[in-house]
């Protein structure tokens, strides 16, 4: 964003031509590094979500590497799927031009540039777990979510067992406009239902490979979210980040209008 701002800046200005800032968006579009990967600087003009580095079957140092070039460009990384032993590995290889937080229960690591920090846009989401084991993959969402400019309201440990627990933070989110509601449920997955039988916003279902036998898999949790009968947006088996990304792209365009009033 920023280099894309500097080349329109000169053409604005008579630095450079139309035909030169053309051909310099057009380089600026996709950077290949080490010739091995390339990154797709635009991504977050494009479509509203900045490029992220899926950690999984990544060599540590190609992470790295990865990590500070896409850090330098947009002021800004996240690495998700990020397990302890490559993240030790790698974070020593991290130059001291960055800043970085890893949070182990998300296995998401964020690299920013010195004193960055996410610009807001007043999307405001809310995010509910049925049980603890749940919270990895809503801390997944919610640091996407944060990333992508959104506040993020969450209640964690509500779940069917004890159904009472869910009417206060649900009653919070209401009151306080929450732009959409994602729900992450192992089990029989069936609070992300209930959720969406009881508010006026879109709700996100992430169904958690949590439970016994045949529901160990999320198999149940994924069936029941499908088959709800109060509608609602069902993502991938554990994609927290999956929930994050759509949950802020709606927030994210609700606050673009509200704005605008």
């Amino acid at each position: 964003m920023e280099k894309t701002r500097e080349i329109l800046k000169n053409l604005l200005a008579g630095i450079i031509s139309l035909e030169e800032a053309e051909n310099e968006l057009k380089a600026n579009r996709v950077e290949i590094i080490d010739e091995f990967v390339r990154i797709d600087f635009q991504r977050d003009i494009r479509t509203g979500i900045p490029e992220m580095i899926f950690a999984e079957g990544k060599n540590p140092k190609d992470i790295a590497v990865i990590s500070m070039n896409m850090a330098e460009r947009n002021r800004f990384s996240i690495v998700t799927r990020l397990h302890n032993e490559p993240f030790f590995q790698m974070k020593k290889l991290i130059d001291d031009r960055f800043e970085f937080e890893y949070n182990e229960r998300a296995r998401i690591l964020v690299v920013k540039k010195k004193g960055y920090t996410f610009e807001k846009t007043d999307g405001l989401i809310g995010i509910i777990t049925a049980g603890t084991s749940d919270i990895p993959v809503a801390e997944e969402a919610r640091i996407i979510a944060e990333a992508m400019g959104c506040t993020v309201i969450k209640a964690y440990d509500v779940g069917v067992a004890g159904l009472h627990r869910v009417f206060p933070p649900l009653s919070e989110m209401q009151k306080k406009d929450a732009d959409c509601i994602i729900v992450v449920a192992g089990m029989e997955g069936t609070l992300a239902g209930i959720v969406a039988s009881l508010v006026d916003v879109p709700v996100i279902g992430v169904p958690r490979s949590i439970g016994y036998g045949f529901g160990e898999k999320g198999i149940s949790a994924l069936s029941t979210m499908l088959n709800s009968c109060s509608p609602l947006v069902t993502v991938n088996i554990d994609n927290g980040f999956g929930a994050g990304v759509i949950a802020s792209k709606i927030a994210n365009r609700v606050a673009k209008f509200r704005k605008m009033k």
